[in-house]
């Protein structure tokens, strides 16, 4: 798409990104939940899920909760889950770790993943958080062994609190039987909602001022069918925010109507 909006309506860079600063991060009440939540169950050395809708936040909600933590104290482990095996699982977080393995057996991978987390905490006197996005994707037998990845001393020792996010059918796969000795290690669980109206205004202005503009740029009707489009949730809204910009600019219009996000809403899914 032409760029030529950004000069037209004075933003400074591009608007509605995902990569902005932890600092410039909207703090809304569920993101200070997350945040919560998540300190109680790094305290812990437990288990802590967050769940919601695709584009509801949950990234955004964990980088901001990770972001606190001092590199001096902390040492953070973040693998994207998939639909592959434990020994899948077990890989990306050697990877994490810079530990390379020539060997395949999951035995060897998961002693040199723990003595890796062990030797963090006595010998480095960092506290290892594992955070696993798209959790939701993991298989079930997964769930089954996930747990013993925690168990260090005789599963006397919290060294490895671990953070589990994804859709909401990861509460679904955590009721399975084989997934209890996981599930009976959560002490904590957030659940992101889509945003209001009210939330959604606050969230496209806080964006703009992001973007280097300090005055409102959608007319209410636009920000209603923003928030209708998108369900509430920010991931489509920052598409269609961002599309209904450049229709507005390309009609040389200097406010966002709702026609505007009418016509963003048709190139996206």
């Amino acid at each position: 798409m032409n760029e030529n909006y950004r000069t037209f309506f004075g933003l400074n860079k591009e608007p509605f990104v995902t990569d902005i600063a932890i600092t410039d991060i909207l703090k809304t009440d569920q993101i200070v939940d997350v945040k919560t939540r998540f300190d109680y169950v790094i305290r812990l050395g437990a288990i802590g899920l967050v769940t919601g809708d695709v584009g509801c936040g949950k990234s955004t909600a964990i980088r901001y909760a990770q972001g606190q933590l001092h590199p001096s104290e902390y040492r953070s482990i973040y693998v994207t889950a998939s639909s592959g095996s434990i020994m899948e699982l077990y890989r990306q977080l050697l990877n994490e770790l810079d530990i390379y393995a020539t060997s395949n057996s999951k035995i060897t991978m998961l002693r040199l993943i723990k003595k890796e987390i062990t030797d963090l905490f006595l010998e480095k006197k960092l506290k290892g958080v594992l955070i696993v996005d798209e959790a939701s994707l993991l298989r079930l037998e997964v769930f089954a062994e996930l747990h013993t990845i925690l168990q260090f001393e005789k599963d006397s020792k919290p060294y490895l609190p671990m953070i589990l996010a994804g859709q909401n059918n990861l509460i679904d796969k955590l009721t399975y039987r084989s997934s209890q000795p996981l599930a009976s290690r959560i002490v904590a669980r957030s659940h992101l909602q889509a945003t209001s109206l009210d939330g959604m205004h606050d969230y496209l202005q806080h964006h703009l001022l992001i973007a280097g503009v300090k005055h409102n740029l959608f007319e209410q009707p636009a920000l209603t069918a923003i928030h209708q489009g998108s369900g509430g949730l920010f991931r489509k809204a920052n598409h269609l925010a961002r599309g209904s910009l450049i229709a507005a600019a390309a009609k040389q219009k200097s406010m966002v109507d709702a026609a505007h996000v009418q016509l963003a809403a048709t190139e996206l899914f």
